[in-house]
């Protein structure tokens, strides 16, 4: 199914959580934390400006970010979970 998110939304497909700590020790699911990171998969049109034009967004689809941690929504599209934000809840982009 394909999906676009509406004016300044932003599709983030989170990556996977680790399955070990730094030190080698695998996790069990209970204590893996939800990673902040994720690539971008769709971007709305952008904001509505007061001027009736639409902003660009600085990002574009690919990007790999960071987001907060309390970012989006979750939302699950055939099977698999995905994040709708907005803009403001991206931090940076990783090249």
């Amino acid at each position: 199914m394909k999906t676009k998110p509406l004016g300044e939304k932003i599709l983030v497909k989170r990556f996977d959580a680790a399955e070990k700590s730094a030190g080698g020790i695998v996790l069990p699911d209970a204590a893996k934390e939800k990673p902040k990171e994720g690539k971008i998969i769709a971007l709305g049109d952008g904001k509505l400006l007061d001027s009736g034009t639409r902003a660009k967004f600085q990002v574009k689809k690919g990007d790999r970010v960071v987001f907060t941690s309390y970012a989006g929504t979750e939302i699950d599209i055939d099977g698999e979970e995905y994040l709708l934000m907005a803009e403001d809840d991206i931090l940076a982009i990783i090249e």
